[in-house]
């Protein structure tokens, strides 16, 4: 089974091309963004699953997953770490294979794989059905807006504004605007604190 990951961020990239390894009838290719995977589909053998990370250089969200749709023989999944449910419905409509958050297990991840490559539709249960919005959930939560709490998990991942930034779409300016909010907010003066806040309140 010939399978395709296409992730801008090299060490989870690498760490989902060793987890699907681990299985001896995977053969698993790897792209750093869009346009690779681009070029990988169209000159290599079909791949029977392809994952695009939602938020990668080029992908442009459901533009990008249509255009691999055309070009890919195979089923065609998202990734992402910052998609919404909504959005993630949105590319189950537009005729996704899968939507795969990155918290999944190792395990999860091989059967989501499988599961798809037999022409079903994976989304797990508990990321569809979860609450959309994350107010209300942690008295903490309720002191950020939406952004703030997506750049307060980007710290806690011990990501850079650069890759926070990158993730959610915006300026890298306006990244270190939420951070400086948040750490505010969370009475912190730096990024450890901040994440460390995060977790002791069992956020992430």
């Amino acid at each position: 089974m010939r399978i395709l990951i296409a992730d801008d961020h090299d060490l989870l990239r690498d760490t989902l091309r060793l987890y699907l390894e681990t299985e001896s009838d995977m053969d698993v290719q790897t792209a750093a963004d869009f346009d690779d995977a681009m070029e990988l589909v169209r000159g290599t053998d079909p791949f029977e699953v392809v994952l695009l990370d939602y938020n990668m250089p080029g992908m442009r969200g459901l533009d990008g997953l249509r255009d691999m749709q055309r070009a890919s023989g195979g089923k065609v999944a998202l990734i992402s770490g910052v998609a919404t449910r909504r959005e993630a419905q949105a590319a189950l409509d537009a005729g996704a294979a899968g939507f795969l958050p990155k918290t999944l297990s190792a395990k999860s991840l091989v059967n989501a794989v499988r599961f798809m490559a037999m022409g079903e539709v994976y989304a797990p249960i508990e990321f569809m059905t979860a609450p959309e919005e994350p107010a209300g959930a942690h008295p903490l939560v309720d002191k950020l807006s939406r952004r703030e709490y997506q750049v307060l998990e980007g710290l806690s991942e011990g990501k850079s504004n650069k890759e926070i930034a990158r993730d959610l779409e915006v300026q890298e300016t306006t990244v270190k605007l939420h951070v400086k909010t948040l750490y505010r907010k969370l009475g912190v003066s730096n990024r450890t604190q901040a994440a460390l806040s995060a977790r002791e309140a069992g956020l992430f």
